[in-house]
């Protein structure tokens, strides 16, 4: 499943901001992998052969969950970064 990550529109993050947190953001094993787009960040999350038989709609929440946790646990350990300034969405 892809997902994006983008600024928050609604909390002021600096221009660099995608830049600073795409150079920090560590990929997770064969699960979560990270590449630059113009207009964010795109994300590769690859479910847990366990999980499978849930709906399109469960997995994309928990694969945004796992996204957003490793935005969150990157922020924590780069303090010129805030977590509330990226949002993270399902690509279809």
């Amino acid at each position: 499943m892809k997902f994006r990550i983008t600024r928050h529109s609604g909390f002021s993050a600096p221009p660099d901001a995608l830049d600073l947190l795409f150079e920090r953001l560590r990929a997770s094993g064969d699960v979560v992998s990270f590449s630059k787009a113009t207009d964010g960040i795109t994300v590769t999350w690859r479910e847990d052969g366990g999980i499978s038989r849930r709906t399109e709609e469960e997995l994309a929440a928990i694969g945004r969950l796992e996204v957003l946790d490793a935005v969150y646990a990157t922020c924590e350990d780069a303090p010129e970064l805030n977590a509330d300034w990226f949002a993270v969405s399902f690509l279809r």
